[in-house]
């Protein structure tokens, strides 16, 4: 079983998960570290539990979930791995850096692209690869059908949704993405999304208001 950290990172408050399982293998989605209090927090968990990383894996390209990653790939020498639809997002990263404030000095090169890939492995466990755009082209979620977990980066939140006004953005899409993709999982699966808390699918299916206007009379939980 599949143990979950989470790290709320930098002033966007995003959600950084470390995934490692018995074999102490893990993997970090979407470092979003900043300062060096922040790094220093996510390698003494690392060492604290004795963990390998073995990847560095993004939901999307925006910059508050790729902060942190160039100080993850040299620290630990791991690949990055991220939907290639979203490679133009990490290329900009230092100019929409700077319009939210951040100084970033160097642009992670992305070594493995998610487009071509339908699982990401590490120790014993696999997680599902599902392509959800909307919120950004390249957007996708890691589902964990063993331990019914899915990481939603930021096409779904606790009774929200991931915005749609940014670059690459498409409402009708994200809909598709939630509606099509991520609510067919079933209800019993619990989502830690990109910020905020974790909620289920069932939890949204009856209480998100994006959701509720448009899901069909044919999906039900029990």
């Amino acid at each position: 079983m599949a143990e979950i950290a989470i790290f709320v990172f930098n002033p966007f408050q995003e959600n950084t998960y470390v995934v490692s399982d018995d074999t102490r293998q893990c993997i970090i989605i979407d470092a979003g570290n900043y300062s060096a209090l922040e790094d220093k927090k996510l390698s003494e968990y690392i060492e604290r539990k004795g963990l390998k990383p073995v990847m560095a894996v993004n939901t999307h390209g925006h910059v508050d979930h790729i902060l942190g990653v160039q100080y993850v790939k040299d620290t630990y020498n791991i690949p990055f791995a991220l939907h290639g639809e979203d490679k133009f997002l990490v290329d900009s990263c230092r100019e929409h850096g700077r319009l939210y404030g951040f100084q970033i000095d160097g642009t992670p090169v992305v070594d493995v692209n998610l487009a071509d890939h339908d699982e990401v492995k590490f120790g014993d466990t696999v997680l599902r690869v599902i392509h959800t755009p909307g919120h950004s082209p390249g957007h996708i979620c890691l589902y964990d059908p063993r331990g019914k977990t899915l990481f939603s980066g930021d096409t779904l939140f606790k009774e929200s949704i991931g915005r749609t006004d940014l670059p690459g953005g498409d409402y009708s899409w994200i809909m598709k993405s939630i509606l099509h993709k991520i609510l067919p999982l079933g209800g019993d699966v619990t989502f830690y999304p990109g910020h905020g808390p974790q909620s289920t699918l069932a939890h949204e299916a009856m209480y998100n208001p994006f959701i509720t206007e448009v899901i069909n009379d044919e999906v039900s939980y029990e």
